[in-house]
């Protein structure tokens, strides 16, 4: 998979980036530093919520997060739209994860997460690949088809600025990091990066991901 720009993920061992970002909590910003010497954190890099994969991943990481806390692990997702637009899709759609908003994708590139050329390759590659990534068709579905049948779903009406996001940020990756209390990443998953083309809209479960915080962390089932 060709990457520009050629950005290398952040690995386990290094430090995280910083960052301070509009938070929809009431907070006012939310950043690293809210968590360091308190907890650990498990960040997810979102794109806009145009994307119907980002919107299930987020009712996931909604739904493992009390698990996670129990765990000393607080959980934030950051989406790349404005943050009145993240309001308005939140309103309607209460999630209890914590949200701030990114729309220029600064911490995607402080964090290396890959955006793909639109090549030749890529286009080719996205009208063949096959994916269901939650399972939830009879079979795998190309692409754009998984992704309109999900939106279809959901009953999610595409506006105006969905359009705008999409033109700024497809087709950036998506990525997942834990982060202890120290600052030091444990654990990373980039989209695509493990499977390929077929990882599309690919993100752990919550089963997987109180797998890998543990893994990651050192705690013993109790």
């Amino acid at each position: 998979m060709s990457m520009s720009p050629l950005l290398s993920p952040i690995s386990p061992g290094e430090r995280a980036p910083e960052f301070m970002l509009p938070a929809l909590d009431g907070s006012g910003t939310a950043s690293l530093a809210d968590y360091r010497g308190r907890s650990s954190l498990f960040l997810a890099l979102f794109v806009g919520l145009w994307c119907p994969f980002c919107r299930r991943a987020i009712a996931q990481m909604a739904s493992a997060s009390a698990e996670l806390e129990a765990l000393g692990v607080e959980s934030l997702g950051i989406v790349a739209t404005e943050l009145e637009n993240a309001r308005l899709y939140f309103r309607f759609r209460p999630s209890r994860l914590r949200i701030a908003t990114d729309p220029e994708l600064f911490t995607h590139r402080a964090y290396g997460v890959p955006k793909p050329e639109a090549t030749p390759e890529l286009m080719g590659a996205l009208a063949s690949v096959r994916i269901d990534p939650f399972g939830e068709f009879p079979e795998p579905m190309p692409v754009m088809q998984a992704a309109e049948a999900m939106s279809k779903r959901d009953g999610y009406v595409e506006t105006d600025r969905d359009r705008s996001d999409v033109q700024q940020q497809w087709p950036q990756l998506k990525g997942q990091f834990l982060i202890d209390r120290d600052g030091v990443v444990r654990w990373t998953h980039i989209e695509c990066i493990a499977d390929g083309y077929e990882g599309i809209g690919k993100f752990p479960s919550p089963p997987e991901l109180v797998a890998a915080v543990r893994d990651s962390l050192g705690i013993r089932l109790q």
